[in-house]
């Protein structure tokens, strides 16, 4: 019996099962969800109090006043995970530990900038300028494209490949983080787009023994995606806002890069680029479409011409919506697993995994929702006067 299920373990990546290797992912993942889970109703409550919101206009959904700071716990979550990742396999973090501060780093300028943003506005010059800086953050601590290492390009000579690289690099980390930044529009889609890819990847860095840091980093980022969108599936009691966009957009592009899925030199950023597929193509229509419109800026003139907002005028509900974003997102994250060389049975577990996960939670944010209408409808029929 032993047997039989260790060998099932290692179809689907786990290469030790009795190594505890496995669960310390699950517990770092667990640590995330609930820490997240269960900070969010506070953060919440201060939020409102102190004003941290989004108010309504012609672009937002929201009819009320909506606190914006889920971005921030999200981000504890996500530190308080990787905190218990450094106690539990410090051997294994060792190799990338500077790395790993770098991705730190940068993600917590990039949270503060985006959280700053959404309280008082930033121009988009200043934000791209610090994403800039966080992207050439990462470059200077070791994290780069190499150049010849893309796909359908031509190889380049010795001389070339290093500035091309850095300039791959730049622009990988600085659009996924816009991109991921511009596909938040409707409740659900980004934290569950989040949630997706970052189990896909974390499912394929756990096929190779040498990508245990990325899969301890995608475990405590996927934990963290979950504990949010118990409270951001529609209708939504928080939004995460430029911050929480941020932390994932510019946390997934660098952790692509952290020898996640460079099991050969050919397909080294295919995969990663299959499974955010979805940002990246609503990113490149949304610009495609301002500048053909004669936007000098695209990124600075919202509009309602993303995937998700024609998603909603055409279904008439966010919740399909976000649906369908997560199936399309799901799918996506096949075809790289597909690509990666990711065994079947690896890509239905994990198939199924997202989908529970994803219900188990939509469906926990619908009876919350439930409840709260029904209290509302009991308290006003208490204040009702008595008819006569």
């Amino acid at each position: 019996m032993l047997d039989a299920l260790s060998k099932l373990a290692q179809k689907v990546g786990i290469s030790n099962l009795a190594g505890g290797g496995a669960l310390i992912v699950v517990l770092i993942f667990l640590t995330a969800l609930v820490f997240t889970w269960r900070f969010i109703p506070g953060v919440r409550d201060f939020a409102i109090r102190v004003g941290w919101a989004d108010l309504p206009n012609e672009r937002r959904l929201n009819t009320l006043p909506l606190p914006n700071a889920g971005g921030l716990a999200i981000f504890a979550g996500f530190v308080v995970s990787v905190v218990v990742a450094w106690a539990l396999r410090p051997i294994v973090i060792q190799d990338v530990q500077i790395q790993m501060l770098a991705i730190l780093l940068g993600a917590t300028i990039l949270v503060l900038t985006g959280f700053i943003d959404d309280q008082f506005g930033l121009s988009p010059l200043f934000r791209l300028c610090v994403q800039l800086l966080c992207a050439l953050l990462l470059v200077v601590n070791g994290l780069h494209i190499d150049f010849n290492s893309i796909p359908f390009l031509p190889h380049v000579s010795g001389q070339l490949n290093q500035p091309l690289g850095i300039a791959v690099t730049i622009l990988w980390v600085v659009g996924l983080t816009n991109a991921m930044n511009l596909l938040d529009g409707v409740d659900g889609v980004v934290g569950g787009v989040s949630f997706v890819a970052s189990v896909v990847l974390l499912v394929t860095a756990a096929q190779f023994p040498d990508r245990a840091a990325a899969v301890l980093l995608l475990a405590g980022l996927g934990g963290s995606a979950l504990g949010y969108l118990r409270h951001n599936y529609n209708p939504s009691r928080i939004i995460m806002g430029d911050a929480g966009s941020y932390l994932f957009g510019y946390t997934l592009a660098a952790v692509s890069m952290l020898g996640t899925l460079k099991f050969s030199v050919g397909a080294s950023l295919l995969v990663p680029l299959l499974v955010m597929a979805l940002p990246i193509l609503d990113t490149t229509q949304v610009v495609v479409g301002r500048l053909a419109r004669g936007i000098r800026n695209p990124l600075g003139h919202p509009d309602k011409t993303h995937l998700h907002h024609r998603l909603l005028a055409a279904t008439g509900q966010a919740r399909r919506t976000a649906l369908i974003m997560w199936l399309v997102a799901l799918l996506c994250g096949v075809i790289g697993m597909i690509v990666q060389g990711v065994p079947p049975l690896a890509i239905g577990v994990t198939v199924i995994l997202i989908a529970a996960c994803l219900w188990f939670v939509a469906y926990r944010r619908v009876r919350a929702q439930d409840r709260e209408a029904a209290a509302l409808q009991g308290s006003e029929k208490v204040g009702m006067p008595e008819s006569r």
